[in-house]
């Protein structure tokens, strides 16, 4: 995409926003939308709720991802969303700083063939969409992990599609949609293809995470979001580059994952979900403090736009 400089942004109107996005022409079609940034709370493992909402607010941010709050990943656990009371209060403090809830980040796994380990996760997953109606939040994260090389790999994908149909169904008339993320096993783009298409329901999509599926397969971004673009409502933004073999979480753009290809894809798609960045402190503490991550993020895609 070709960016536009700093006189065009601000002949739009929009270049006093945070992220300054503009309207953009792609050959006699003009589109108009502004992209909504969030970040996941796996990215401040440490802060409370109330420094969460402050620093969002304070860096032009308009979502949050909820991930965990202060490590507490079971969010029916957190003091803010333990009780119906503390659910409303808590909504109403991130509607009063001008954010809204945009994804619950469940632990739920759609793979696995043990009935007990199954029906536990499919109970998590409905508990997360029984919070997210009440935090007017449109999208619960699921995901698979383990897809096995054998015979049995059908088998698994019959259980993640069923799984996410029963949780869709679960969804219906509490105006959430059930995400399958792009994650362990389950990043190729046809097999995705495939799962999407088998689970096409009103209240069914998927999260996008880009790194997940760049770092295992090098398909080009672009070439994924032309594929899965209707299914994708929601993303997961980060970048990290090779250390001694093993991947080092960077700041957006300084490492190796084409990032911005699929920012660009995105765009140009006419996407209007969340750019969620989304930094595993909580999974890797040797990397930057949320205060230089989360702070980057919006100036990094700022840059690229300029």
């Amino acid at each position: 995409m070709k960016p536009y400089s700093r006189r065009n942004f601000l002949k739009t109107g929009l270049a006093v926003l945070p992220v300054p996005f503009a309207a953009t022409a792609f050959g006699n079609t003009i589109k108009k939308h502004k992209p909504l940034l969030a970040f996941s709370t796996l990215g401040c493992p440490d802060w409370t709720y109330s420094q969460i909402l402050d620093f969002a607010q304070q860096n032009g941010y308009n979502g949050i991802e909820i991930r965990g709050i202060q490590r507490q990943i079971d969010l029916g656990k957190c003091p803010e969303f333990s009780t119906p009371g503390k659910i409303a209060a808590s909504l109403q403090q991130a509607t009063d700083k001008g954010l809204r809830f945009v994804d619950l980040g469940s632990s739920a796994e759609l793979h696995h063939a043990n009935a007990e380990a199954r029906q536990k996760n499919i109970a998590a997953a409905k508990q997360f969409i029984d919070l997210a109606q009440q935090l007017n939040c449109p999208y619960v994260r699921v995901f698979p992990n383990s897809l096995p090389k054998d015979d049995q790999r059908k088998a698994t994908i019959d259980r993640i599609i069923s799984g996410l149909l029963e949780l869709g169904n679960y969804a219906q008339g509490k105006n959430v949609k059930v995400l399958l993320e792009s994650h362990g096993d389950a990043v190729k783009t046809d097999e995705l293809k495939m799962i999407m298409d088998a689970s096409k329901h009103p209240h069914v999509g998927m999260v996008w995470d880009v790194a997940n599926m760049w770092t295992k397969e090098k398909e080009s971004p672009a070439s994924v979001y032309a594929q899965l673009k209707d299914y994708i409502f929601h993303t997961h933004l980060k970048d990290f580059k090779y250390v001694n073999g093993k991947e080092h979480y960077v700041l957006l753009g300084q490492g190796e994952v084409p990032i911005f290809e699929a920012i660009d894809a995105l765009y140009k798609g006419g996407y209007k979900g969340y750019y969620s960045f989304e930094w595993e402190k909580l999974w890797h503490p040797d990397i930057d403090a949320p205060e230089v991550a989360l702070a980057d993020f919006p100036k990094a895609i700022q840059k690229h736009f300029q």
